[in-house]
């Protein structure tokens, strides 16, 4: 089976940034995290009853990587994820009355019987920034995001929660406050850890 990692945290980040430049090193097979290409994105963004179909089709969508990923022998990396889709997007959309209790509970039953039949992930990588960097970089963006600068605090308290369950064997946390445009320092880091787990054997030769 082959092994999973995910790079999580809060819209902007630096997630999507991050896989690509470790995708430039020829390693990983990548799962990229969609906007325009998802069906019911730009219509949540106008319309909040749209909230479920769209994080339904998230969530599908991103069991579907994971299913491919998992059939393949070359290490899979995932930008977000299914876990932060639901621990992150899905609760926060919750509290911000963006889905009613019983949409949440229908997601909350899906993610639930997925995690069931699919394991979680072999290594979560968790990006963290400043809020200063973490505005500056959302204020640049031309892509449809749903969460806002002022929805930080109350997704990393989500994102916080769920990592607490996670065995720190399987947690590798990055402070990108600082980091160059190219995220050199850490993928770096990245390569190091995935070179010297136990878990990822070989990598880029597709046995891992």
């Amino acid at each position: 089976m082959g092994k999973l990692i995910t790079v999580v945290g809060a819209s902007g980040a630096g997630k999507t940034s991050l896989v690509n430049g470790l995708n430039k090193t020829g390693n990983f097979t990548v799962a990229f995290e969609q906007h325009t290409e998802r069906p019911f994105q730009a219509l949540f963004k106008r319309d909040p009853q749209y909230g479920l179909a769209n994080q339904l089709d998230y969530l599908l969508y991103r069991t579907e990587q994971e299913k491919e990923i998992r059939s393949s022998r070359i290490i899979g990396l995932v930008d977000g994820g299914l876990d932060l889709d639901f621990h992150g997007f899905t609760r926060l959309f919750h509290a911000r009355g963006l889905l009613a209790d019983s949409e949440f509970d229908l997601c909350r039953r899906f993610y639930e019987l997925t995690r069931q039949l699919l394991p979680p992930p072999d290594l979560i990588i968790h990006l963290v920034a400043s809020d200063a960097i973490i505005r500056q970089r959302l204020a640049r963006r031309g892509r449809i995001n749903i969460a806002s600068a002022e929805d930080t605090a109350l997704f990393n308290s989500f994102l916080d929660e769920w990592l607490k369950t996670i065995p720190p064997s399987k947690m590798l946390q990055l402070d990108v406050s600082k980091e160059l445009p190219s995220y050199d320092q850490s993928i770096r880091k990245i390569l190091a850890r995935v070179e010297t787990s136990t878990v990822f054997n070989v990598i880029g030769d597709g046995k891992a």
